[in-house]
C-alpha cells in the first residue's frame, strides 16, 4: 500500500474504530481479504505474465464452480484418456497465478503426470477480487470433486498453506483434499501473524483488532489460532515437503522450522539464495520435488509426455 493511501486508510480507521470497534473490525476484514489488481506491475513481471498466459493458452481450462456464485478457474496438462498416470495439484501464492507457475506445471508433467493449476478466486482467471482461505480451502475441495484424487498436491506461499489447511479438514462443511504427498514453498505456517502485522500496519486499536479476527470464526467456523500446521484441530496425514529460503523476505525462514515440528512427516529442503518467489522455477527446487514425488512411471508405461513450449521466467 502506497505511504499516501496507508495514511489515509490509517485515518479512516481512527475514526471508525471511534464510533464503532465491531464495524472497524469488518471493515478491516474486507480490506484485508480484497485481493490485488491482477495486471502486473514493471517491465519483468509483464514479460513474466505475458509468457505465462501465452502457455495457459495450449493448456484445457475447466471452470469450477463454488458457492455463492463464484467460480474457479483451472488447468490441465495431460488430461483425457492417456491411462494411469500420477495426478497432481498445484495451488499459487497470494496475488499471484498459474500464468506466473508454468514452469513448474511443465516440469511436473514432463513424463506424463496429469497436472491440474488452480487459479484461486480473485487471482488469475478466476472472478472477483476478494480471497480468505475458507474460499482458498473450498476451490481446492472443488477441483477434487472435478478431477478426482490427487496423488500429491504442490503449494506456494499461500496456495502451500491452504493445502494444509484442507489436508487437516479442520473447516466444517467442506471435504479435505485427500493426498499422500504435499509439497509447500516459501508458505506460512499459521495466519495469525498476517493478521496481526495488518492490523498494526492500518492502526486498530485492541478492540478493532478483535472484531477483524473474530470474523474468521464467523466466516470459517474455526478460531484464527486453529489455522497452524503446528496446533490443528485437525490432523495432517500427508507425508510433506517444505521448500523455503532463509533469504525469504516475505514468509520468514521459521515458518519452515514450525513446519518441521508438526511431526516426522515433515522434511525441510533449504533453498537458499532463491528468495520468496524465484525459488518457484529454481532448478534444484524442482529436483528436490521430482524426488520426493518419485514419479518415473509415465516413461515406463509409455505415456506421451505434454508438448512443452518454452517458458521465459522473470522474478516479480
Amino acid at each position: 500500500m502506497a505511504k499516501f493511501a496507508l495514511g489515509v486508510t490509517r485515518l479512516g480507521f481512527t475514526a471508525l474504530q471511534a464510533i464503532s470497534p465491531g464495524l472497524a473490525g469488518e471493515a478491516a476484514f474486507r480490506l484485508f481479504c480484497r485481493t490485488p489488481p491482477r495486471h502486473p506491475q514493471g517491465a519483468k513481471a509483464k514479460a513474466a505474465h505475458a509468457a505465462g498466459m501465452l502457455w495457459l493458452k495450449n493448456a484445457e481450462r475447466i471452470e469450477l464452480p463454488l458457492a455463492d456464485g463464484r467460480r474457479a478457474a483451472a488447468f490441465r496438462i495431460n488430461g483425457g484418456a492417456l491411462g494411469k498416470r500420477k495426478r497432481y495439484l498445484l495451488t499459487h501464492g497470494w496475488g499471484s497465478g498459474m500464468a506466473y507457475m508454468t514452469e513448474l506445471i511443465a516440469y511436473l508433467g514432463k513424463d506424463g503426470a496429469e497436472v491440474i493449476g488452480l487459479d484461486f478466486p480473485g487471482h488469475g482467471l478466476s472472478g472477483g477480487r476478494f480471497l480468505h482461505m475458507g474460499l482458498a480451502v473450498e476451490a481446492i475441495a472443488a477441483a477434487q470433486e472435478r478431477f478426482g484424487a490427487f496423488d500429491a498436491a504442490i503449494g506456494h506461499s499461500f496456495g502451500g498453506a491452504a493445502l494444509t489447511v484442507s489436508a487437516t479438514g479442520i473447516l466444517p462443511n467442506l471435504r479435505p483434499i485427500e493426498v499422500e504427498k504435499i509439497v509447500t514453498i516459501g508458505s506460512p505456517s499459521e495466519m495469525a501473524w498476517l493478521f496481526t502485522d495488518f492490523g498494526q500496519m492500518i492502526g486498530l486499536g485492541k478492540s478493532a483488532q478483535t472484531a477483524l479476527e473474530g470474523k474468521v470464526r464467523r466466516i470459517t467456523g474455526r478460531q484464527l489460532a486453529d489455522f497452524d500446521v503446528v496446533r490443528p484441530a485437525g490432523r495432517l496425514r500427508a507425508q510433506v515437503l517444505t521448500i523455503h529460503a532463509e533469504d525469504d523476505k516475505e514468509v520468514g525462514a521459521h515458518h519452515a522450522r514450525r513446519y518441521q515440528a508438526a511431526g516426522d512427516a515433515v522434511r525441510v529442503f533449504w533453498a537458499n539464495g532463491f528468495g520468496h518467489r524465484r525459488i518457484i522455477g529454481a532448478k534444484p527446487v524442482l529436483e528436490e520435488i521430482e524426488a520426493f514425488l518419485g514419479d518415473r512411471q509415465a516413461e515406463e508405461a509409455g505415456i506421451a509426455p505434454f508438448v512443452t513450449l518454452p517458458v521465459r521466467r522473470a522474478s516479480l
